[in-house]
C-alpha cells in the first residue's frame, strides 16, 4: 500500500468510525489536542490500522504517536521491517 493510499483509508476510518470531518484531518494535527481522540478510539483505531495493512500493530508501537505523521510513520516503519 502506498503512503497516499494509506493516508486516504486513515482518513475514511477517521471519518467513519470516529465522526472527525475531513477538513479537519490534517499531517500536523495532534490526534487528542485538536481531533479529540481518546484513548478508547485510539484502540479502536489501532485494530482497524491491523485490518488495513496486514500489520502486526500493537499499541506500544503508537506510545509516541501525537499527530497524523506520526501515525503514519509508525506504519510506515512496520511495513518496512516486515
Amino acid at each position: 500500500m502506498t503512503e497516499q493510499k494509506f493516508r486516504d483509508s486513515l482518513n475514511k476510518v477517521l471519518i467513519r468510525q470516529i465522526e472527525i470531518e475531513s477538513a479537519d484531518i490534517q499531517p500536523h494535527e495532534h490526534l487528542n489536542d485538536n481531533l479529540g481522540i481518546d484513548s478508547i478510539d485510539a484502540v479502536d483505531l489501532i485494530v482497524r490500522l491491523k485490518e488495513l495493512t496486514g500489520l502486526q500493530t500493537r499499541p506500544e508501537h503508537f506510545k509516541h504517536v501525537r499527530t497524523m505523521d506520526d501515525v503514519v510513520q509508525v506504519v510506515s516503519s512496520l511495513a518496512a521491517n516486515t
